[in-house]
């Protein structure tokens, strides 16, 4: 036998897998979702949507009697708890706090979220004369502060471009936007990507690990000056996707 004979002969080498569809995300409609920040604006806004699409969301406060008077108000089956109950009865657990209660509150629940896909959508902003900036924390961005936070969680970023206003109005049928979703690992944005899509209107895109969160939280300060000089309520479009 030559040298040659021996590379002539076949091979089994397995064929290559067709590549995942990226929009090939997974049902999320059996999940409980819960929303610590759950009466605030944007916290009770991301409530309502995701009930009035079918979800089974509780909302959390420091106090149950305010998420359950919140609960009600919203109606659609949502539920008010504590913070603590909120995180431990849910699947998914969207943080919606002020950014100054942000790390104590999460601090305070780390053991409530054990083992919980965590969404981190809080913006560190500050405010003067000129308007809206960005703060960078110490960790880097809101989502990595969590992360830090929550060693024992799935800490992913997302809906932190949604306008409260127009997420409360019970007239509008769908919300005109897309929602950029940061994550270490693939499966946990892919059911973040899929939450954002129950609600009409909406695509959950990622857009990359949580190191690059601090740019998407600081995003928001643009929008906001945007949203005063145009009298609008603006989102975002990711375009070619």
């Amino acid at each position: 036998m030559t040298s040659t004979d021996s590379a002539q002969q076949p091979t089994d080498a397995p064929a290559k897998a067709p590549a995942k569809d990226p929009w090939d995300l997974p049902d999320v409609s059996g999940l409980v979702v819960g929303v610590l920040g759950g009466t605030g604006p944007q916290g009770k806004g991301l409530a309502y949507r995701l009930a009035r699409a079918g979800q089974k969301v509780i909302i959390g406060s420091r106090a149950a009697e305010r998420a359950q008077a919140a609960a009600e108000e919203l109606g659609h089956g949502v539920e008010g708890a504590d913070n603590a109950e909120c995180a431990r009865r849910s699947d998914i657990v969207i943080v919606a706090v002020p950014w100054e209660g942000h790390g104590k509150t999460l601090e305070s629940l780390r053991e409530d979220l054990v083992g919980k896909l965590v969404v981190d959508c809080v913006n560190p902003l500050g405010f003067d004369k000129k308007g809206a900036y960005a703060l960078k924390p110490e960790e880097g961005s809101a989502a990595e502060q969590a992360a830090a936070l929550l060693p024992q969680s799935r800490v992913t970023a997302a809906f932190h471009h949604l306008s409260a206003v127009l997420l409360q109005d019970p007239e509008i049928e769908e919300i005109d936007t897309d929602v950029m979703v940061l994550g270490e690992v693939r499966a946990d944005v892919e059911i973040v990507q899929a939450l954002a899509g129950r609600i009409p209107g909406m695509r959950g895109i990622f857009s990359g690990r949580l190191r690059n969160a601090h740019q998407v939280e600081s995003l928001v300060a643009n929008l906001i000056s945007v949203n005063r000089r145009y009298k609008a309520h603006a989102g975002l479009r990711v375009t070619d996707v």
